[in-house]
Formats: C-alpha cells, sequence, structure tokens
C-alpha cells in the first residue's frame, strides 16, 4: 500500500466499532428470534440494528461516502470512499452463544480496501489496519508468523459446504498438504493470522462485507490476501479468497488450488 489512510478516517473506524458493540453485547446469548434471509442465511435484530447505528454516524460524519452493508444494501456506491459493513460476521456462531463472531468494517478507496476492522465484542479483542497503518491487537501492533510452506501451515476454513464440484476439488489438495486443519472461523480466523496462530485461510462463496475489511489488516501485518488466481480483492471478486500471513504459504497455496 503506497497511500496513508488519513487518521481521522481510522479514529472513525474504531468509533463505528464502539457503535456496533454497544448494540450487539445486549443480544448475544438472550435467545433473540432468528430469521432466514432470501439465500436461507440467518439474521437478527442485532445485525440489523448494530449495522443502522453505524449507517447513521457515516451519514452524519461523512455525508459523501458510499455505505455497502450486508443488512441494509448499498448507497452511493460510486463514491471514492466507500465503508463495506458486515455487523456480524458469523450469525451462525452469534446465535448459539459462541464468541466467534467479528464486526468487519472496511473503507474502499475507488474500489481498493485501504482500511479494515474486526471487532469481537465479547473477548473485547479488535484489530485496525490499513494503508500507512500497521495492524494493531487491542492497540498493540501485531505481526503474522513466518512459516515455510503448507507442510509447516495450519490452515483455517468457515465450513466444509462452501467447498463444492471444482471447488472442493481444489481445496482437497490443499487439505492434503497442510499440517493442520480446522473449520469454523469465520472472520476471527483471518484476524488470528494477523495475531500469528494462523497461517492459512481459504474460503469460497464470499460476498464483498465477507472480505473487504480483512485485506487490510492481513496486509498491514505483513500478510498477503488475493483471490484464487492471486489478483488483487475487491468488489468484483469471485468470492474465493486466499489469506496467508506468509508468502511462501500463499504461494504454495495458489499452486495447491490451481492443480499444480
Amino acid at each position: 500500500m503506497s497511500e496513508t489512510v488519513p487518521a481521522d478516517l481510522v479514529a472513525f473506524a474504531g468509533t463505528l466499532a464502539d457503535a456496533a458493540r454497544a448494540v450487539i453485547l445486549p443480544y448475544f446469548r438472550s435467545g433473540l428470534a432468528v430469521e432466514d434471509k432470501a439465500d436461507t442465511s440467518p439474521v437478527t435484530i442485532a445485525d440489523r440494528e448494530a449495522e443502522a447505528a453505524m449507517r447513521k454516524l457515516i451519514e452524519a460524519r461523512y455525508p459523501d461516502h458510499g455505505i455497502n452493508g450486508e443488512e441494509h444494501g448499498v448507497v452511493r456506491a460510486d463514491a471514492e470512499y466507500v465503508w463495506v459493513l458486515d455487523p456480524i460476521d458469523g450469525t451462525k456462531s452469534f446465535l448459539i452463544g459462541q464468541p466467534s463472531f467479528v464486526t468487519l468494517i472496511g473503507l474502499a478507496r475507488r474500489g481498493r480496501p485501504v482500511l479494515g476492522v474486526v471487532d469481537q465484542p465479547i473477548t473485547r479483542e479488535r484489530w485496525i489496519g490499513g494503508a500507512g497503518h500497521p495492524t494493531t491487537h487491542n492497540g498493540k501492533p501485531t505481526r503474522t508468523a513466518p512459516c515455510a510452506g503448507l507442510a509447516q501451515a495450519k490452515l483455517n476454513a468457515t465450513s466444509h459446504e462452501m467447498f463444492r464440484g471444482a471447488n472442493g476439488e481444489a481445496f482437497a489438495r490443499v487439505r492434503s498438504r497442510i499440517k493442520q486443519v480446522t473449520f469454523g472461523g469465520d472472520g476471527y480466523a483471518v484476524a488470528l493470522i494477523a495475531l500469528g496462530s494462523l497461517d492459512l485461510v481459504i474460503e469460497a462463496r464470499l460476498q464483498y462485507f465477507d472480505y473487504c475489511a480483512l485485506v487490510p489488516v492481513i496486509e498491514a501485518a505483513g500478510g498477503v490476501a488475493t483471490d484464487w488466481q492471486g489478483q488483487p480483492l475487491g468488489p468484483d471478486s469471485d468470492g474465493r479468497i486466499c489469506m496467508a500471513g506468509d508468502a511462501r504459504v500463499h504461494r504454495e497455496a495458489l499452486q495447491a488450488l490451481a492443480g499444480k
């Protein structure tokens, strides 16, 4: 990243995370009702209210900025700066009272993710990183860990179900070469790459708001975040991501995904 995100935007991203956290906390393990969206994924009042709270702050402070939110849609998509919001990434975990869901707040400039926040309200963990701002974890600098290659790497993916057909075959090739595989991390797992405790996350069938915030957090911590072809991630990516803490692991993962 050659540019530097203005400090006021970094501070404001933290304000958005505070607002979402304040909404989400009272609903955790409260037995709230759940609805199914058109794609059968679950949504709750906590998702909707947390995003609404963030959108209200953006409209008041930066009315010329765009907003792309999972629950309330897109406004001003062609703005120079667009906030990309996923109020509860990992709603299924949230619904069973498992504190591995996160709030994802991304900021893109001309389609390029330049700032990201990953916030876990229950454990009170927050990662912030972006262009010109090395990633921090609860205010302290954090870096990805070195790893010599797939044979020594730890991999996480959200679910087996996202890998079907050719995607399933590609993922199986990576899995066969990896040291350790776990499932169920959602965005929290990617943040663990920035913490240095996980090496690789591979996903498929994601939406822009699922990964926009993660790209700057990983890159500003020393890692690599691309699609399965090694191309930069943006609003038009196909939803298949490969994020790693070490470039060697990332390179070998892309080779395995491609069948090499």
